[in-house]
């Protein structure tokens, strides 16, 4: 059975006169180690999907199993739980915390269970791997832009979790720190054994995943 299995998702929106429907019945299966990236016009769903599979937000119908279990069959501590622990966060805007260090930034989703020396010694590991490793004392405002990026991406792996989501990781950068981001997520994803979904504009990008799917009027089809 795939560690990732994502079944019939629906997700409407209440207005006036009918639902809104965004999402009309999409339908895909991961497995560790593997990657695939969802494209689409700006409006089509690719967030709203990646956030319903992050747990950031409910579908109206369908089901998200990971690793077997039903994340939003828990109470609101047990899915905060979760999703802390087992699901990592790129978005397009890093989110780094700017009164925080580098270090600090990548620390935070250990804030919840408790801050380890084992995971601050992941921390400083993955800082290292993304090229930080100079910057740790560092605050965001002091970084370039591909800078805060990196260290989104170590604050997203320092729980080691079994997916990664990546919301538009290239979209505020130049083409040359576009580059270096997909080359971290990916070579990272594969080192972790993770399983990865990125939501891009990025034909280039796209082109260098496992798999390539894009949603149509509310459904995904292969790319």
């Amino acid at each position: 059975m795939p560690d990732l299995v994502v079944t019939d998702i629906v997700k409407q929106y209440p207005t006036r006169a009918e639902p809104l429907s965004v999402l009309r019945g999409c339908s895909l299966n991961l497995s560790r180690g593997e990657n695939l990236t969802i494209l689409g016009p700006s409006g089509s769903g690719k967030s709203t999907l990646l956030q319903i599979i992050g747990t950031l937000d409910r579908p109206t119908a369908g089901k998200v199993l990971l690793d077997g279990a039903d994340p939003f069959a828990l109470d609101e501590p047990g899915l905060a739980n979760f999703r802390n622990t087992r699901i990592g966060f790129v978005f397009q805007d890093h989110h780094l915390l700017p009164q925080c260090t580098v270090l600090e930034n990548v620390l935070v989703p250990s804030l919840a269970t408790g801050v380890t020396p084992q995971r601050v010694d992941m921390a400083r590991k993955l800082l290292d791997r993304v090229g930080l490793s100079h910057r740790l004392e560092h605050r965001p405002s002091e970084l370039s832009g591909g800078e805060r990026q990196r260290a989104a991406i170590a604050r997203a792996l320092v729980a080691q979790p079994a997916l990664l989501l990546a919301d538009e990781p290239t979209g505020n950068l130049d083409r040359t720190n576009a580059q270096l981001i997909g080359d971290l997520l990916l070579e990272l994803q594969r080192e972790q054994n993770t399983m990865l979904i990125a939501v891009t504009h990025s034909a280039e990008l796209a082109a260098r995943f496992g798999r390539r799917l894009t949603i149509d009027d509310g459904r995904l089809i292969e790319a």
